[in-house]
């Protein structure tokens, strides 16, 4: 059966709720997409917190992790900034943490990850942009 994402409603009720965002792929660099989406999204209320291994200290105030698992407290949703062929072993990871949501940006989609991720008993979103969401599901804020 084909991956559906979920219904707008949902996934108004899922951005509503989600709290803590870990970004993995999160860049440090202001010019690129992931930064933006990031800034943004704190700016709108959510915690971030970057996932990227080539980055030591902290991206937009906060600290910078390696990896999922490196993360010291609960995670609602792992929003992610990677290539599609990559996004499996995120997936694993974000079931070990016990993260509620996993949300492959914009252009971004793997039907395996996705499995995994179902499997272990989270809500996935694929190929849809969390920022783009957030201010049309959630104009006003949370």
């Amino acid at each position: 059966m084909a991956f559906e994402n979920p219904s707008r409603e949902r996934i108004k009720e899922i951005l509503k709720a989600a709290g803590t965002v870990a970004v993995v792929g999160l860049s440090d660099k202001p010019d690129r997409v992931s930064h933006m989406v990031a800034e943004a999204m704190q700016k709108k209320g959510y915690r971030i917190i970057p996932v990227n291994p080539t980055v030591e200290g902290t991206i937009l105030g906060e600290t910078c992790y390696a990896s999922l698992s490196d993360i010291p407290e609960p995670v609602d949703i792992v929003n992610v900034f990677r290539r599609s062929e990559q996004t499996v072993p995120v997936a694993e990871e974000a079931v070990k943490i016990k993260a509620k949501v996993l949300w492959l940006q914009l252009g971004i989609y793997n039907e395996e990850a996705a499995s995994i991720a179902e499997a272990g008993g989270l809500e996935v979103i694929m190929d849809r942009c969390i920022k783009v969401e957030d201010s049309i599901l959630l104009p006003g804020g949370k």
